[in-house]
């Protein structure tokens, strides 16, 4: 694969890198995610054999990336018990809803926070089912039970 195209794939899905780094990490591990997620895309890049979207090809990456990265959580919640003591703000201004409704996201299970992102990011059942090995109802079926979790948990936080 050429640079230039390496280039042009990051350029227009940098956005959903970012927020599928933000949903499965926080803090100072979500940079490292995003790093993590830029390079299994840079190495997988040359598998790509046109046989499917390019835009399933990088969901894939990504949200398999960031399944796999999930797994060393013990060593990276020490990291980020650290980091919260510090009380660092990272850059922008925080909303406070959406970074309610990022810490309702991470409580979902790994796989239910990817399919959900995916959704999210505008890709039909057909094409979710396709990057994660699923059927279609399944995915149906886990997308709906993640909507009402993740809307159990943001009234739970509001107190109502």
């Amino acid at each position: 694969m050429s640079e230039e195209r390496f280039n042009a794939w990051v350029s227009v899905h940098l956005g959903v890198l970012h927020r599928i780094a933000r949903a499965f990490a926080t803090g100072v591990d979500r940079q490292d995610l995003l790093q993590e997620l830029l390079l299994a895309l840079w190495r997988a890049a040359p598998a790509f054999r046109g046989e499917s979207a390019e835009t399933t090809f990088i969901y894939r990456v990504a949200h398999n990336r960031a399944l796999t990265w999930r797994r060393g959580e013990n060593q990276r919640r020490k990291r980020q018990s650290d980091y919260e003591r510090l009380h660092v703000e990272e850059g922008a201004a925080a909303d406070p809803l959406l970074d309610r409704l990022y810490e309702a996201v991470r409580q979902l299970p790994p796989l239910d926070r990817s399919l959900l992102l995916l959704s999210l990011e505008g890709q039909s059942y057909a094409q979710i089912a396709s990057i994660h090995g699923l059927t279609e109802s399944n995915v149906g079926v886990r997308l709906t039970r993640s909507r009402a979790k993740l809307a159990q948990f943001m009234e739970t936080k509001d107190g109502l």
